[in-house]
Parts: C-alpha cells; structure tokens; sequence
C-alpha cells in the first residue's frame, strides 16, 4: 500500500450546490486564513472558536462524511470548573456539521466522569462578509456597514453596501440549555450527570439580498438535500465500472462521487438539468471551459450533463460589445460572480467573457452530445446560439483577419492570458520571458479545425449540404495554414502560439497534445508529436508536464510551468486514442492511475508538481489546488472511455469500441452505458496481447461494432 498524500492538509471542506464550509481539521474558522462559511461568493461566517469554560478542546478525529457533511470529535483537557477540576479525556465533543441550504450543526456532550459536570460552553462567532477573491487572496477590505442584534434568543448579522446585502442568522434549538448571548460569544450553562449526555442544535441561515436558505432541522438524524437527492439520482443513471483491479475501480467511483458533488441546477422552459461546477472550494459557480471540458470528458458516463452545459452557456451567451466584461456578440462566458466586488462594479464577473476557447469548445461539445443522445429537439433549439458562436469566430476570434484564433484582453481586470493555461506567467519563450497578447495559441486552431467540421456535420443533419460545404472548405484552408505557420521544423514538434508579431513561440509544451485530440495533425507528422510528448524533458513519469524542464522558466511546482495536470493528459490521451498510439494512451493512463493510489481516496486534484517519478518518491501536490475538482475527477472517467475506444452515433444507433486494456487493468466491465434510448453492458479482458470484449447486455436498438 502506497503512502498517501494529502491535498490541502488540515482543511475540512464540504458544500451543497454553490455554498460551502472550509475549516481546519478542529472545525475552528480563522478569519486571517481562507476559511468560512461561503454563500453566493461571500463569507458569511469568518471566525468560529468553540472552548469550555474558554478551555480549547482537544481534537480526537475529524472527516467528511459526505460532500455536504463533516463529523468532529473531541474531548477535553483538564478543566477548572466552579466543582473542581475536572480531569482531562472526561467528555467526549461531537460536532456534526451539514449544509443544508444554509448550516446545521448539531453539538452532543456526553460525561464519562464518576461525577456531575458544570461548566460553560462557548461559541465565538463572527462574520466580516468578505468577498471570496478577497478572502481567497487574504486582502480583505471593509467597505459597507455591519449590524448585529441579538433578540429572542437569535443572533441576527447584517450586512449591507448600497443594494449588496448579506446576513447571517444563528438559533440554538433543541437545546439541553438556553443560549445566553455576551461579548460576541453564545453561552451555555452546561450540567450533565454521570454518564448522561447533553445536546444542541445550531441553525445558520444565510441570508443573499431577497434569497433565505434555511438550514434543514436535522439532529444528526440521516437526510437529503436537494442537491444530495439530485446526486443520488446522478449516481445511480451513470455508467458503471467493475474490475479486478479494485483500486483502479475506486479511482473511478470515486471520480463519479465529485462529479455528483460539483453540479449545478439549470432551468430552462421549466425543465431541470445540471452543469458541472469547476471545483471545490473556490470554483462553485458557473465556469465556462471549465464546465465544457468536464461535459466532453464524461460524455459516455452521464452524456446529460452535456445538456445543462450547453443550454446555460447558452443563457448566458454575450449579446453586445462589452469591454470591460471581455464580451462579444456571441461569445460565450468564462465565469460567473455574485459577490459584493462584482456587485460594485470592482471585478467584471457577472458575467465575465474573458476566454477564447469556450465558445469554439462548445461547438464541439454540442455535436458530440448529439452523437450520444440523438436528441434532435435540442439541436434545434441551440441552432441561434450555434451561428452566433460562428459568427463570433470569425468576427471577433480571428479579429485582426490572419486566419488564426488569438486573444487580448481589452478589460482593465481582464486575464492576461485566455487559454486553460490562464495564469498570467503560463505563456512564456524558451528563454522564460513573458509573451505578450495578442497571442494565437496552438490548441486553438486545433479547436477551431474541429469546431468546423463538427458544426459541418451539425448542418447536414438539417439537411443544409451548402452551409456544411462551406464550413469543410473554412477547415481544409485552416488545417493548411496552421501546418506551415505552426510546425517547428528543428523540433519536429508545434510551436506553442504565435506572438504579437505573428512569429513561432517555439516553446515545447503540453499544448499540441490536444492537437491530436482535434484531429489537425497530418499523419505523417503526428509520430513526430508523439515522440516529443514522451521525451524525458516532457514526460515526468507521472504525465505529460505542462512546460518541457529545458525551458528557462520551467518550475515543477509552479501552476502551469512545469506542472502536470490530470485533464491535460486525459486530452492528449484522446487524441494519442485517435492516431491509434494504444501503447502511449495506455502509459499515460498507467502514469494517472498509479499518482492517483498516493492521493487520498484516489481523488486526483487540480494539478499536482512534475516532478520526475523515482521508484522512492511520490507524487507533490500543488498548494491550494482545489479537491475535488471536476476536470480532475473527469480525467479518470475519460481515460477510461478512451482506452475502450467508446464513439457513439447514436442517430445511428452504433456504438463503436475499439478497446485496448493496459497492464494494470487486465478487465473491465461497464453497465448503463447509455447511447441515444438504448442502455447497454460491456465487457473487456485481455487475452495474451489483444483486447476481447462482448456484449453482456443490451435494453433498446444498439449495434455494438469494432
């Protein structure tokens, strides 16, 4: 058993749809970290400090239960209390926390001494209602005007900045004893008899300028949320995997876990569907890129989350020149805001368009549900938004007309850089100097080649043989232009991007991996790519590094210098997947999967160091990346799909597999895989070299070909 390393040590994060709690492991809240108790972008609880007689407890153990609940046990140090002292490890403290629309803590005390107990029991809570980039980067301003009243036995906060108001409402109920409130603490007078136990409930209600989400009363007894009810829903229509190999297995439910976790409710036409969220703590909203990639990646688990993406991008789609919100006619957004620096107009998030890839990828992502669904209705009904994402493309993606996607940010907070490497040092020459935007990057083109001819096909579905016509010839003149302009012949590898000056960044990075993936790489040079990805100044032993260690900027621990991310390899091992390189998308997957055993639960997070994999070493996880984070989790569930080789033409009610199981996976089964109406079960397994599978299943109209 490997050891186990942990992402973000000493934090305990839950969260329900888009509100979350982040603790330290003893369940205190310190309001000079980035801790609290978040709703709608907003701290709305920033300290929390539970003492006995103002005593600290002592921490025994603390875990996640479930994604939106956490269990804290304690018990106490010796104690001075008004009946002596009371001896250390006499109590035992449980602290159950849920969110539940707002938060429901439930508090049981249980007296393991010979004697009655009596003392005061503490809570030290407050809120500064700070905004999550500001919390996030500890530089917290105050700016509006707080009121706290206590009345009735509720302790009421407010805060309120013009028309930005917050609140948070705090009650004891079902409470052993009544709460006294004094010096910004709630106070119990605790008595409890010898083997006898003592309880309260906190209510937190979160209060978001008309929204009040009330906590569910649940006194530590087995409940649902919403979103958990949505979850389990989730749970149970995704495909599921079975194999010998149950680590490997594990990997993979628990990708399904936090993919369940980071859904988002979309409505429209009264109808119900989910996106995926970007990740947890820090990224529970509305991500454009983030929430397209996730969709592709799990297409053949859950294709339907595809179809809340689409549809609120789709809402949110830019319908005018906008600068300071990054925005376009037709462009889709990057993220989406509620909090108080947005509000005032501060920060550009509501929404903000500062990227150039989501709107080509949605395009994409748009003919590829079809191909999983069959679900003419919603073609017809993303037609407006297709062809002002088109339109978008060549208007403003291309704007100054050289026939190549580029981006500049034209906001005075906008992103510097607006690819999926978007830290404003990720884009840099082999000699480590910064690139200035404009900047055409490589994966781009690549994007657009594939956005064509998906949209081509798209159009041949309604019958519209010239417009697909046009959109073929618009890819064939791309895929020329990018093939001499991009290729760098001494490397015999892809430029990064090009410059402000339309000449080669010639660094050597992860990006023309997901050229493969968009199909624009000749044949006859895609060994060459391939061969480059896997040199030792690239591949890491765990994945392909975001930047090649030869550059003078290379830093393993950095974001997205050197680092390697679990989503950019699961791309690249799609597109090896689409040259027929079985072998590298097998050697990529082994890399995925064997950091995956040191992490705990098997949960990839965002990204971690690329640093070389020895036999006596482990995989460095990066601060601060967020866990679990949805195109981390999506990795494992499309490496999985890509070694299968799934492709579905569910309007044709095919099912192509084109299976090629790695060593560590000598079997695999997958159930309620589901294409167009039909539902169907798999099973692969090695026989010496090659790959066996059959169908051990089938509800409804499927062909299942090689």
């Amino acid at each position: 058993m490997p050891t186990k390393v942990t992402v973000n040590s000493n934090l305990i994060t839950i969260n329900d749809g888009s509100s979350f709690l982040v603790t330290a492991s003893d369940g205190s809240i310190d309001d000079n970290q980035a801790q609290g108790f978040f709703v709608c972008d907003t701290r709305l609880i920033s300290y929390y400090e539970i003492s006995l007689n103002r005593y600290p407890l002592v921490l025994l153990a603390s875990s996640n239960i479930t994604h939106h609940s956490a269990l804290y046990q304690f018990t106490n140090p010796q104690l001075p209390t008004v009946n002596g002292t009371l001896p250390s490890e006499s109590l035992l403290i449980t602290i159950r926390r849920d969110i539940v629309g707002g938060m429901h803590e439930d508090i049981d005390i249980t007296n393991h001494h010979l004697e009655a107990v009596e003392f005061q029991l503490m809570l030290a809570i407050r809120a500064d209602f700070a905004d999550i980039f500001e919390v996030k980067a500890k530089n917290i301003l105050t700016r509006g005007e707080t009121v706290t009243t206590w009345k009735d036995g509720i302790l009421s906060t407010e805060y309120r900045n013009g028309d930005f108001l917050r609140g948070i409402i705090t009650e004891s109920v079902c409470a052993t004893s009544t709460a006294r409130y004094a010096n910004g603490r709630l106070i119990f007078d605790v008595a409890i008899a010898p083997g006898e136990s003592w309880h309260t409930c906190i209510n937190f209600t979160a209060k978001a300028n008309g929204d009040v989400l009330k906590p569910q009363q649940t006194c530590a007894v087995s409940h649902s949320t919403k979103a958990g009810k949505v979850r389990d829903e989730f749970l149970t229509n995704a495909t599921k995997m079975r194999s010998s190999n149950a680590q490997i297995q594990e990997f993979y439910q628990q990708a399904i876990v936090d993919m369940g976790a980071l859904r988002i409710e979309v409505n429209d036409n009264d109808q119900q569907f989910w996106m995926p969220a970007a990740g947890i703590p820090w990224f529970m909203a509305v991500f454009g890129r983030d929430s397209i990639i996730t969709s592709l990646q799990t297409m053949a688990i859950y294709h339907d989350f595809a179809r809340g993406t689409l549809v609120r991008l789709a809402q949110l789609q830019a319908t005018q020149l906008d600068d300071w919100h990054d925005a376009q006619p037709g462009k889709m957004l990057h993220e989406l805001r509620h909090d108080e620096l947005t509000n005032i107009k501060q920060l550009p998030y509501n929404p903000y368009y500062g990227t150039v890839d989501t709107t080509i990828l949605w395009i994409i992502t748009l003919a590829q549900t079809y191909s999983w669904n069959a679900d003419l209705g919603m073609l017809d009904e993303c037609r407006t938004p297709l062809e002002k994402a088109l339109t978008w493309i060549d208007q403003y993606g291309d704007f100054d007309g050289d026939g190549f996607v580029e981006y500049l940010t034209r906001s005075s907070k906008g992103l510097r850089n607006q690819g999926w490497k978007d830290s404003g040092d990720a884009i840099v020459y082999p000699n480590g100097q910064l690139v200035e935007p404009p900047i055409a990057l490589c994966e781009l083109q690549g994007y657009m080649y594939d956005a064509w001819l998906k949209a081509a096909f798209i159009y041949d579905v309604w019958g519209e043989k010239e417009q697909a016509k046009k959109l073929r010839q618009k890819a064939e003149k791309l895929y020329q232009r990018f093939n001499e302009q991009f290729w760098i012949e001494s490397e015999n590898f892809y430029c990064l991007g090009l410059d402000n000056n339309k000449q080669q960044i010639q660094s050597i990075a992860s990006n023309p991996g997901h050229l493969l993936w968009s199909g624009i790489v000749p044949p006859e040079r895609a060994n060459k790519v391939v061969e480059r990805l896997f040199q030792q100044d690239m591949w890491c032993g765990w994945g392909v590094r975001t930047l090649s260690s030869q550059n003078s900027a290379y830093n393993p621990i950095s974001y997205q210098r050197g680092s390697v991310w679990p989503h950019d390899n699961s791309i690249i091992a799609a597109g090896l997947k689409r040259y027929g390189y079985h072998q590298q998308v097998n050697q990529i997957a082994e890399g995925i999967f064997a950091a995956a055993s040191y992490f705990q639960a098997g949960r990839m997070p965002e990204l971690f160091a690329g640093i070389e994999r020895q036999n006596n070493n482990f995989p460095v996880p990066y601060p601060d990346a967020n866990i679990p984070q949805a195109w981390a989790a999506g990795s494992i569930l499309l490496l999985i799909s890509t070694i299968l080789g799934l492709a579905a033409d569910a309007p044709q009610k095919k099912l192509k597999v084109k299976p090629s199981l790695p060593d560590c996976l000598p079997d695999l089964e997958l159930t309620n895989l589901s294409v167009g109406d039909a539902t169907v079960a798999l099973r692969f397994w090695q026989a010496g070299k090659q790959t066996q599978w059959e169908v051990t299943s089938l509800a409804g109209e499927l062909k299942v070909i090689d």
